[in-house]
């Protein structure tokens, strides 16, 4: 990644700016909190296509990358258009606008930006027009949508239609997360634009609900708080209607949730018994077990026919024994903090116990397991070829920020957990739950499981609580239980395949005796030694 050179050391310019900042007493912005961040190296290495821009660089990280520099003459011509709608005044006036701007613009950024207040200026004013110009295409207002005519040669860019690639690059690009400008220099520049500052407020929010009503992955939420004091840019106005604060502490409670917690409490506490019993049992059977299969094994092999299996026999019981040590090792190991990561059946698994996935319409608050109906609700998501990108900058953003519990990290590693395969896409697929507008079934479950972890280990109880009461769920399964039984004790027991083998040998040469006593030799043995006879 490219980054700006960084210009020489001009002293005489420090000194001249340290002056006026002391001489003009200007204020430091220390209310406004850093909102555009680095992307954290633990996400960025996972996939960087993803958090670096690729077409158009908004705002001073990028904006002396060698590669990007096509996009300059399209934001310079956006600029040049807007200058033609500021009313009795030229894209300078705008300049000095932002320039005075210049600490609270600072304040924004994590990066000390090394530029010039004019430098800071032009660049924030340049990339504005060309924002709003872009973003003036989701607008659901056609006198709106009209206040900046589009030319022909910006159509492949920003097109009303959403059909070309370029427009969903660029639109990728806006939603990361080292790519946003402040979003109260927006509603600046319509300021300058229009009588009043409410007619730019009116304009800026019919832009902002058509953009998330595009970029949203979650479907039905409703209208978005469109208020730009409570939001500090592009991505945190995603952030903060796609993750609403109730949804960092607690479900909203209803009346049929309340009793299927009841319910689901009283089921849990019955489980929790029967478990401890079923538990404590087959441990009983199973030392029982293998007591009598030790017992038979080394009684077979001290049979004088058959002590020649006594090594091979002893051999098995030692290996098995180290066998079972190193997997309670491992389980051990598996169980420490460092090495925690979710353990939740897939949806296949889930679907084979007997759990239903219902779509609700909302956020994230909406996760919720009833265990009295075996169902597990999600919120509807709409996946398509931006999704990845918003969900992945998304994530980074909660991360940084810091703000709380990292909800929405949580929620992607559950689909990740639960979704394995092209079945299990498919399934929630045709349950309303995923909404696919790839091109397969396949594409969707490759996107959640090429989803990276959070940077950093989080509880998040409402989501924390589905998980474990799924993992009950589906242990509490008698089919389950029987499965895992069957493959752990039957099919993978080497002492009882080994039993079986040499109770079958046993059988043979014990009928091969009788027969020889009784003279029940059969006829083709018979033939056989008259041939070797004669």
């Amino acid at each position: 990644m490219a980054t700006c050179p960084i210009p020489p050391f001009d002293e005489t310019q420090w000194i001249i700016r340290i002056q006026r900042i002391f001489d003009e007493e200007i204020e430091f912005s220390e209310d406004q909190p850093i909102c555009v961040f680095d992307v954290p190296k633990a996400l960025l290495g996972t996939k960087p296509e993803a958090y670096i821009p690729q077409l158009v660089a908004l705002g001073p990280y990028h904006h002396c990358r060698e590669e990007l520099g096509e996009m300059e003459w399209y934001k310079l011509s956006a600029a040049k258009r807007a200058q033609s709608h500021l009313p009795g005044t030229d894209f300078q006036q705008l300049v000095d606008i932002f320039a005075k701007l210049e600490h609270l613009i600072r304040a924004h950024y994590h990066r000390h930006l090394n530029l010039s207040n004019e430098t800071l200026g032009w660049m924030m004013a340049i990339d504005v027009s060309f924002l709003l110009e872009f973003l003036q295409s989701f607008s659901k207002n056609n006198n709106e949508r009209a206040l900046q005519r589009i030319p022909s040669r910006m159509s492949h860019l920003v097109d009303p239609s959403r059909r070309t690639s370029s427009h969903s690059m660029l639109l990728r690009d806006i939603v990361m997360l080292e790519n946003q400008v402040p979003l109260f220099l927006l509603l600046k520049a319509l300021e300058t634009r229009c009588s009043s500052a409410q007619p730019a407020q009116s304009v800026l929010g019919s832009m902002l609900i058509g953009f998330f009503q595009e970029v949203s992955t979650f479907r039905g939420i409703g209208r978005p708080c469109t208020d730009i004091n409570r939001h500090a840019h592009l991505l945190h106005f995603l952030y903060s209607n796609m993750v609403p604060k109730s949804a960092e502490e607690s479900h909203a409670a209803t009346e049929d949730d309340e009793s299927c917690h009841k319910h689901d409490h009283r089921k849990s506490t019955l489980n929790s018994v029967t478990e401890l019993l079923v538990n404590r049992g087959s441990k009983i059977v199973s030392v029982i077990t293998d007591f009598l299969l030790r017992f038979l094994l080394k009684f077979i092999a001290t049979l004088p026919c058959l002590s020649i299996l006594g090594e091979p026999i002893e051999q098995l019981t030692q290996q098995n024994a180290s066998e079972q040590r190193g997997a309670s090792d491992v389980q051990n190991k598996s169980t420490s903090p460092l090495l925690e990561e979710i353990a939740v059946p897939s949806v296949t698994e889930l679907a084979y116990t007997g759990v239903r996935f219902c779509p609700t319409v909302g956020d994230l608050s909406m996760i919720e397991f009833c265990s009295a109906t075996a169902t597990l609700h999600l919120p509807v998501i709409g996946v398509d070829v931006n999704s990845e990108v918003v969900l992945r900058n998304l994530v980074a953003y909660e991360a940084a920020s810091a703000a709380g519990p990292l909800v929405l990290a949580r929620y992607v590693e559950l689909m990740n957990g639960i979704v394995d395969t092209e079945e299990d896409a498919r399934l929630l697929r045709e349950s309303g739950v995923v909404l696919n507008h790839l091109k397969s079934d396949r594409e969707v479950a490759e996107l959640w499981n090429g989803m990276t972890r959070s940077v950093r280990l989080t509880r998040v109880p409402a989501l924390d609580r589905v998980i474990d009461e799924l993992n009950r769920h589906h242990e509490g399964c008698w089919k389950v239980r029987v499965r895992a039984f069957v493959r752990a004790r039957l099919l993978g027991s080497r002492e009882l395949l080994a039993c079986v083998a040499v109770v079958l040998l046993v059988l043979f040469l014990g009928l091969q005796a009788f027969c020889v006593v009784r003279g029940c030799v059969p006829v083709s043995y018979g033939m056989a030694s008259r041939k070797i006879a004669a």
